[in-house]
């Protein structure tokens, strides 16, 4: 039998879509009161892969993604996806000029190993977490880089999300080997 041990403290992340950028710095300022300070932003990128969000969110959608600089337990995630579905209503209702939802918070993780991803909706390759929150694994790392399984989103699957995403799990590398939280 083996022992049971806690896990270690992974990279929070939370992947951002807005039509409106000046939406950002909202995101940001809510997420920080909340997770503490944001240690690596994407650029912002164009959000072209699929038409999925614009009856519901309007056309122009942009990316940004946020790591945090506070590692957090991995159980937290559905406590945090609860937290930022919550968020996307106050500001969906702040902001009324909006076709549908003004944002759409995605939050994960980074391991060494992997990048999970939270959602509210059931699959055969989802994991139910609590709270109608469930995990899915997105990217492992294999070798040198981050890799798309068969589920993998097509942003997700782009050179410069898996580049984004290598970037934090260094970060989460060496805070890992130094021990911090």
């Amino acid at each position: 039998m083996s022992a049971i041990e806690e896990p270690e403290p992974v990279k929070l992340i939370c992947p951002t879509l807005a039509a409106d950028v000046k939406l950002f710095k909202k995101v940001e300022t809510i997420l920080q009161n909340k997770y503490g300070p944001i240690d690596l932003t994407s650029e912002t990128w164009d959000f072209d892969f699929t038409d999925y969000y614009e009856k519901e969110m309007g056309k122009g959608l942009q990316r940004r993604i946020y790591s945090f600089r506070k590692r957090i337990d991995p159980a937290e995630l559905a406590d945090v996806k609860v937290f930022t579905n919550y968020q996307e209503l106050q500001i969906t209702k702040a902001y009324k000029d909006m076709p549908g939802r003004a944002v759409n918070l995605d939050p994960g993780y980074v391991c060494n190993s992997k990048l999970v991803l939270a959602s509210t909706k059931d699959f055969s390759h989802r994991i139910y977490l609590r709270a109608g929150i469930y995990a899915e694994i997105t990217l492992q790392w294999k070798g040198e880089h981050f890799t798309p399984l068969q589920t993998t989103y097509p942003d997700y699957r782009s050179e410069k999300y898996r580049a984004f995403f290598a970037l934090v799990r260094a970060i989460n590398f060496t805070q890992s080997k130094n021990k911090e939280k």
